[in-house]
């Protein structure tokens, strides 16, 4: 009787292990809102969610959502409420909401989106978020696409005056005062739209990297290209998590995360946009004429836009940041991160 009851014992204790083992296990929601095949769904959020799993053991594991939750600029929230555990997104989709992302948009910063990339999470790291702008979640990275190149379907790419009167699709945030800075028409509007945009002629051309145009399959809608040392502009990027679920974690899994996350995932994000960019420009041989932007041009776009990147600083030390020390090391750590290339 005595081993029986022994036997059950032993079971009943193994089976309450097990199913606290189980409860254990934590699932993450991933909210999406671009295609699968996108590069920055299939060789970042991806790899992401493998990496979590490795790195917990199993213990935390990440699903995409099969559909998205809502529009692009929702997808912040979504995180902040709670509705999904991680999401991913361009900061400009809310305009004025941030503005220590300035930093990373601000034109001329440099060619490569790996090292831009790690600046930025490093300047963020040790600088802007005293900002508090991102106190309301778990921030994972912060980085950016390659440099904003000029594409037209028409036009003299040469001119000063490239850009005069042409109406440009341009995503939120700085890219918008840049284009009418140089004197083309904003309209704004998410990638996903840049096809029909530029197809029903409400477009005349877009400002994009290299690899958003080749993506969108934009290539055929487009005869003229200018690439501008250092970008005519960069787009900042996020990816998060709620906060309370991150806080939820045991202290091993938290930081069995962050070991693959914050300046790993920023770079893991850059260098995939230095890989798609250049497949891009390959892309375009033949059908886009791509030329560098003239001394003259580049001379001129940056006296007009000084005014711009000055008042975005200065939008910065509003935010209780020093601006100017911000990009001071922006532009250090990107310089030290290209020298290493």
């Amino acid at each position: 009787m005595n081993v029986k009851i022994g036997k059950i014992a032993s079971l009943a204790l193994a089976a309450a292990i097990f199913a606290g083992a189980v409860q254990a296990n934590t699932v993450l929601t991933v909210a999406n809102w671009l295609p699968p095949s996108h590069p920055l769904v299939s060789d970042v959020i991806v790899p992401l969610t493998e990496q979590i799993a490795e790195a917990t053991g199993g213990e935390v594991t990440a699903n995409m959502l099969p559909a998205p939750l809502g529009p692009p600029a929702a997808h912040y929230d979504f995180a902040v409420n709670g509705v999904a555990d991680i999401t991913f997104g361009v900061l400009g989709y809310t305009p004025g909401r941030f503005k220590t992302t300035n930093i990373a948009e601000i034109p001329f910063l440099g060619d490569s989106a790996e090292a831009t990339s790690v600046a930025y999470w490093r300047t963020w790291d040790a600088m802007l978020k005293q900002s508090g702008e991102f106190d309301d979640v778990k921030v994972l990275a912060v980085f950016t696409h390659g440099p904003g190149e000029i594409f037209l379907k028409d036009g003299d790419a040469s001119a000063i005056d490239l850009l005069a009167g042409k109406k440009l699709r341009v995503g939120g945030g700085i890219v918008h005062e840049v284009a009418s800075k140089l004197g083309a028409v904003p309209v704004e509007g998410p990638s996903s739209k840049a096809y029909e945009l530029l197809s029903q002629g409400v477009a005349d051309g877009i400002l994009f990297p290299y690899e958003s145009v080749a993506f969108f399959k934009l290539i055929p809608q487009l005869k003229v290209g200018v690439s501008v040392p250092g970008g005519l502009y960069n787009t900042a990027f996020y990816i998060v998590m709620n906060k309370a679920k991150f806080e939820s974690l045991t202290p091993e899994q938290q930081a069995q995360i962050d070991s693959v996350t914050g300046e790993a995932l920023s770079r893991m994000a850059g260098k995939m946009w230095d890989t798609v960019d250049a497949k891009g420009l390959t892309e375009m041989e033949g059908k886009i004429a791509v030329t560098p932007a003239t001394d003259a041009q580049l001379a001129a776009w940056k006296e007009s836009l000084a005014p711009i990147i000055a008042a975005k600083i200065a939008e910065v030390s509003e935010r209780g940041v020093d601006g100017q020390a911000a990009y001071e090391m922006m532009l250090k750590e990107i310089a030290a991160e290209s020298a290493g290339k």
